[in-house]
């Protein structure tokens, strides 16, 4: 007995070595085992999450809302350790490896984000999408660790037998979503978006090489698609977080387009890389330097960008350099139905009349955008409950709640956007 207090002293202390320990706001403790995953972890690459905003623009609704994609990457790493031990625990057989794979490729699902999460991706470069990047960069850690995330790659890519863990990192009831809406929720200050990611997990089960949710987990369900689809409207398609993206998305435009003409437009190397050169799938394809250069960019680049920008010659890129960094955010109008062409075209003679700019030019200032999101896609990867019998059911089909009709409703809006003159 007297030797317990040293024992346990010794446990506590190989626990620690054994293990980074983090401090998460959301969910607290959360463990990464020493090797493999805090190897990418430490990676550069990994590190560079911690310089781009979660969120992107929506702080300037929500101010708290600054979190990284380091911190949803931790998140949703935590979220997949929980659902491997809890299927385990269930009784389905999950090697050591698989389960270490399957939380690396979770780990890594975000990193090929570029600045301001989404707003890079048709602007700066076209025709290829951050999970097509962050598939590159895989490959580029893999190399550099020495080809352990074969196994990790396989299964982000849904190439791996067993496609439930495939699921567990992509589907509509993943690791990643159940992250999101909770941290999200907890930064934006939205409760909505509050849901019972613990209780989800403890239901998920597997039957046929397929993720379901025990029939007991259908509130926490319904929960989670109602929070999704609140989430959405509130935060991530706000019309003001939307209206003050547009600015930056034209701003980038405008800068690129100058650069075409030979102005000479101030940026870091990586950015300018990206400004000069019409950057898509087939340039990253032919020019290895693509991804190293955009392996350099992060928000910073585009903030320090503005503020030389707001200086600029040129009368637009100065005028949405300084909305940007002044907060002065284009005008949204939300509208049911498709704007006009003479809505269009008074809104163009408005803006070159106050500005003194060409009528040619004026689309620079202004932006009209459809946008679309149903809670639950039917036709998609499902979410399927699993009741006591053995049978299972669509939650379009099981749930009281919700019906097919609202659960699959395409919700379609129309923003316009426009620079403000008062």
């Amino acid at each position: 007995m007297l030797f317990t207090p040293f024992f346990r002293t010794f446990a506590v202390r190989r626990i620690m070595d054994d293990a980074k320990i983090i401090n998460d706001p959301v969910f607290g403790f959360i463990k990464i085992p020493r090797g493999l995953l805090y190897d990418i972890v430490k990676h550069p690459l990994f590190q560079r999450l911690n310089r781009i905003n979660q969120l992107g623009l929506a702080s300037v609704v929500y101010p708290g809302a600054r979190h990284t994609r380091f911190q949803h990457s931790l998140g949703a790493f935590h979220l997949m350790s929980e659902a491997i031990q809890s299927l385990q625990q269930k009784g389905q057989f999950i090697f050591d490896s698989e389960a270490e794979a399957v939380e690396a490729a979770i780990l890594m699902h975000d990193i090929g984000h570029g600045p301001f999460s989404h707003v890079l991706e048709n602007t700066l470069i076209r025709g290829i999408s951050h999970e097509d990047i962050s598939l590159m960069m895989m490959e580029q850690i893999n190399k550099d660790l020495g080809g352990q995330l074969n196994l990790a790659i396989s299964i982000f890519k849904d190439h791996y037998p067993k496609r439930f863990l495939h699921q567990l990192i992509s589907s509509q009831l993943d690791m990643d979503r159940l992250d999101y809406l909770r941290r999200d929720s907890f930064f934006t200050g939205v409760t909505e978006g509050n849901i019972g990611s613990a209780r989800i997990i403890k239901m998920l089960n597997v039957v046929d090489d397929r993720l379901v949710v025990e029939q007991k987990g259908i509130y926490s369900l319904e929960n989670y698609l109602t929070s999704r689809r609140l989430m959405y409207w509130q935060v991530y398609l706000h019309k003001t977080a939307v209206a003050y993206e547009k600015v930056l998305v034209n701003m980038l435009t405008r800068a690129k387009d100058l650069a075409k003409r030979g102005h000479q437009v101030f940026a870091s190397p990586a950015l300018s890389y990206f400004i000069e050169n019409d950057v898509n799938a087939q340039w990253f394809a032919d020019h290895e330097e693509a991804l190293h250069m955009y392996e350099e960019l992060d928000d910073s680049d585009i903030w320090s960008a503005m503020k030389a920008w707001k200086h600029s010659d040129d009368k637009i890129l100065s005028t949405l350099a300084t909305d940007m960094l002044d907060r002065r955010i284009f005008k949204v109008e939300v509208h049911d139905s498709p704007i006009t062409d003479e809505r269009i075209d008074e809104l163009q003679t408005m803006i070159a009349r106050n500005m003194g700019i060409d009528k040619s030019d004026a689309h620079y200032m202004m932006s009209i955008n459809r946008i679309q999101k149903d809670m639950y896609a039917v036709d998609d990867d499902s979410i399927d409950i699993l009741y006591k019998d053995g049978t299972i059911r669509d939650i379009s089909e099981a749930s009281e709640i919700l019906n097919v009709a609202l659960l699959s409703k395409k919700i379609r809006k129309y923003y316009l956007c426009y620079q403000r003159f008062q």
